[in-house]
């Protein structure tokens, strides 16, 4: 696939963005099924978009920053992997397995460009003690948040750049079909681990059995996400109704009663 001057602007404006969010959190564009989509949207693939972004997301679930703790940045390494699948042409598997190294890399260049804000909130300090105008701390906020932008953009323009001109084709063409086909059977069980963990995590006891019944019910048949949706809903209702921890019975039994009661004294 040809990169065009029109997407390699799009790229840029839409990797700046996510670089910005990433500091921001404010639509959460920086989360990796929101950035593969919208790479895959401009690219004209926006269906392999989604299944990497679903992927990955799967796997960053526990990717948070904690304290001085920097986590590895989903933001660079979903878009990466996307053009790398897309454009490059390898395989989803393959892409995902590249995402855990470029998400190390990209960490890396995310704790530089904190180290380098550090220097904006001193300057920040001084400017409030000297009493001077406010709008310079605008001026500090938005050549933070460029850097964030430029952090994502710049090498998401460069390897797309390589990929113009061939030069990242030509050196995944060298790797050989055995590394290949091991990084796409590394890549399936990375996700089955990442499935695993956010199964471990949110997973109860009383709810397993229905979590079975899914996994029987789309191995078996072709029923499409919407019908398996509505299925899910459908059982969802039904246990709520019929289950004794939202459904006091005592009371239904007690009201039976009073109806069967009344009806015997209108009889006599």
């Amino acid at each position: 696939m040809e990169i065009t001057s029109l997407k390699l602007i799009l790229i840029f404006l839409i990797s700046s963005l996510i670089g910005i969010e990433s500091i921001l959190d404010q639509f959460q564009l920086h989360r990796p099924l929101l950035a593969c989509t919208l790479i895959g949207l401009i690219l004209g693939d926006i269906k392999t978009g989604i299944i990497i972004g679903g992927t990955l997301e799967i796997m960053s679930l526990g990717w948070i920053n904690i304290g001085a703790a920097i986590c590895p940045d989903s933001a660079l390494s979903s878009i990466i992997s996307t053009l790398l699948v897309i454009i490059g042409k390898q395989t989803i598997g393959s892409g995902i397995t590249l995402a855990i190294p470029i998400a190390a890399a990209g960490q890396i260049l995310t704790i530089i460009i904190r180290s380098i804000c550090i220097s904006f909130q001193h300057l920040a300090d001084k400017i409030i003690e000297n009493n001077k105008s406010t709008i310079y701390l605008s001026y500090i906020h938005i050549i933070a948040l460029t850097l964030q932008a430029l952090r994502i953009s710049i090498p998401v323009i460069i390897f797309c750049y390589s990929m113009k001109t061939e030069t990242i084709k030509n050196l995944l063409n060298i790797i050989p079909e055995s590394i290949t086909k091991g990084l796409n059977v590394s890549g399936n069980i990375i996700v089955t681990i990442g499935y695993a963990m956010v199964i471990n995590m949110i997973k109860e006891k009383y709810l397993m059995p229905f979590f079975y019944l899914g996994f029987i019910i789309a191995g078996s048949t072709s029923f499409n996400l919407l019908s398996l949706g509505i299925i899910g809903i459908i059982l969802s209702i039904l246990y709520i109704q019929l289950s004794p921890k939202y459904y006091d019975f005592k009371n239904i039994k007690n009201y039976k009663n009073k109806q069967k009661k009344i009806k015997e004294d209108e009889l006599d």
